[in-house]
């Protein structure tokens, strides 16, 4: 039969249920370009889509543990966690009534933790599948498990950075400037963690006294809020990135500031008429190498800056068509992923700057995306309402 037979014969077909067709719709990976945006052709690349959100899935973590479980969480107030090989719902994270923007296993992988926008924390033991813990913060910036204990670490909009002890929920609170807090890390050591703040403050705080060791602030914190921080492997050093463009680095001992590395602006800004907006530009994320002296830094303007920390000087630069979301490094390698707005993940040798590989499939921007221990696979999430599994590993690599 022709094509034009085979359409004639669909016409025919009586839907009773439109509910079922659509139910029916959503469990078929759908090919179909609609609203596929310039540029974001049907190619998929991936090997599992986990497709149970209804919108934007905003976050993605692997269990540290084994790497075999993920957990993601959505503008449509849901989070799962669900098997990487295949994208089989382990179980559904439930009761939160806002977007759920952070989540994450602790250090064993023993529990994941769901933070929506409103501060519903909630925790889950994993193997029981059942919820042990939750709590209500003001508005939730930002969330993170200790890495060596069952120790859950929260910023929220009123300046706060909250401590509890899980399951126990023993909790304690410390007290940043009246603005939020709005992105934090533990540093390596477990001891302290370095928050930033919409300020263009930075705090280093000492978890047990419950102390702030070192501010940065004035001339040596940042013009404009801060929105990343980053410490390389043994926590001596500290990378803050923000709204302001410049990324610095910073000694976590002294508290102070070794180099800013400024991106200068290529093109001259043309003079701004009246009504129109200035092209914003803004440090979204950077990461320290575990193998070689370098830090990454992916700007909102596409570009990825590969600095080298023993010279401090900008050692490659690596230009996206559209901003960078995220980026993370290789555990053992000097590889830099990054994901963009375009809806790819990018794989770039951070010795040549060549891009050594790009994955797609997503047919909206990619919000946040994880890299398995071994670099074997990328788990990304989306606008298009969909969590992806990418195989990444190369024979040569």
């Amino acid at each position: 039969p022709s094509a034009d037979d085979l359409a004639e014969e669909m016409e025919d077909v009586d839907f009773e249920d439109e509910g079922a067709e659509e139910a029916d719709a959503e469990a078929w990976d759908s090919e179909d370009d609609e609203g596929v945006e310039d540029g974001m052709e049907a190619q998929d690349d991936s090997e599992v889509t986990f497709s149970q959100h209804s919108a934007s899935v905003f976050c993605v973590s692997l269990d540290p543990k084994t790497n075999t479980l993920a957990v993601t969480g959505g503008e449509d107030d849901k989070a799962f966690v669900w098997r990487v090989s295949d994208g089989e719902l382990l179980f559904e994270c439930s009761g939160h009534k806002d977007s759920v923007t952070c989540a994450g296993f602790s250090h064993d992988s023993v529990f994941v933790a769901t933070g929506d926008m409103s501060g519903l924390i909630k925790v889950w033991r994993v193997d029981a599948k059942e919820e042990v813990w939750s709590f209500e913060v003001g508005d939730l910036e930002w969330m993170e498990w200790h890495p060596q204990a069952h120790v859950l670490l929260a910023g929220t909009a009123d300046g706060n950075t909250w401590m509890w002890k899980i399951p126990s929920g023993d909790c304690k609170t410390f007290q940043g400037p009246a603005c939020p807090a709005t992105c934090g890390r533990i540093l390596p050591d477990g001891k302290r963690a370095v928050v930033g703040y919409e300020d263009g403050t930075m705090r280093i705080w000492d978890l047990k006294q419950g102390t702030s060791l070192h501010v940065l602030k004035g001339q040596d914190g940042h013009q404009d809020p801060l929105t990343c921080v980053a410490s390389n492997q043994d926590g001596s050093l500290i990378m803050t990135g923000s709204v302001d463009c410049h990324a610095k680095l910073i000694n976590s001992a002294t508290g102070k500031v070794v180099c800013v590395f400024k991106m200068e602006s290529v093109t001259p800004k043309a003079p701004i008429s009246e009504g129109e907006e200035a092209e914003s530009n803004s440090v979204e994320s950077l990461g320290f190498c575990n193998v070689m002296p370098l830090a990454a830094v992916g700007y909102l303007d596409g570009t990825l800056a590969i600095y080298d920390l023993s010279t401090q000087s900008l050692r490659h630069k690596c230009q996206h068509e559209s901003g960078i979301v995220q980026l993370l490094w290789e555990e053992s390698s000097a590889v830099v992923y990054t994901c963009s707005l375009d809806g790819a993940v990018r794989l770039w040798d951070a010795r040549s700057g060549k891009m050594i590989s790009e994955y797609r499939g997503h047919s909206a921007e990619i919000l946040d995306f994880a890299v398995n221990k071994d670099a074997s696979i990328v788990v990304t999430t989306s606008g298009d309402h969909q969590a992806k599994v990418f195989c990444v590993q190369r024979p040569d690599r």
